[in-house]
């Protein structure tokens, strides 16, 4: 994959100096990122290609959707296929909620595509999530009572817009924004909108915004 205005050698130089300077204890971080580069490069490239509007098999580094992207995919292999050695899982994971405001816990699953259209206060829990998924500012994923939710494929949620508990959301369900979701279920197909009492509203989507944001 193209590294836009840098190398490969280039960017683990940037990233290492980035950790360094937010985390000055000299534990070691380089190693790491080295032996996982190529698998999490390889999976940013996977998820890229899939998004309509991002140049297929080019990453820069600069675009802050992809670099956040990019840091979660980093940590989660790491993570994956040594631990949490030296810290770096923790030290990648707060690195990108301080550029990016995003908080993506590096042991949560992710899929392999995915769009964020600002990152700015996402807070993702460890929910199953599934392809095809976006990510607005404000939106949250949230565990009520330790029970998580269900995400299906392509699963929209819109600014400030929330699924939290024990909710299956059907594929294709567009959470409008503002609108909360909990302990709730939606048939998906569907436009998701507040009700009374807690109540949701669901309309038939009589519009494929997926095809506007992904290749596939």
């Amino acid at each position: 994959m193209l590294l836009k205005n840098t190398t490969r050698t280039g960017l683990i130089i940037y990233l290492e100096k980035q950790i360094n300077h937010f985390f000055p204890d000299a534990m070691p971080v380089r190693d790491s990122i080295e032996r996982h580069f190529d698998n999490a490069l390889n999976r940013l490239q996977i998820c890229i290609n899939g998004v309509r509007m991002w140049p297929m098999d080019t990453f820069d580094y600069l675009h802050s959707s992809q670099y956040a992207i990019f840091l979660y995919y980093l940590s989660n292999t790491i993570w994956t296929q040594e631990g949490n050695e030296h810290g770096v899982c923790t030290k990648l994971f707060f690195l990108n909620k301080a550029l990016n405001g995003i908080d993506c816990f590096y042991e949560i699953e992710m899929p392999e595509i995915y769009f964020i259209g600002h990152s700015v206060g996402i807070v993702l829990a460890k929910a199953t999530y599934s392809n095809y998924l976006v990510l607005y500012q404000n939106s949250t994923v949230g565990k009520n009572h330790g029970i998580s939710p269900v995400l299906e494929e392509g699963v929209v949620m819109y600014p400030n817009s929330a699924i939290i508990g024990r909710c299956h959301i059907g594929s294709q369900s567009i959470i409008s924004q503002g609108v909360g979701v909990i302990n709730r279920d939606t048939p998906g197909n569907c436009l998701v909108f507040s009700g009374h009492d807690g109540n949701l509203i669901t309309k038939p989507s009589k519009r494929d915004i997926l095809s506007d944001i992904f290749r596939t």
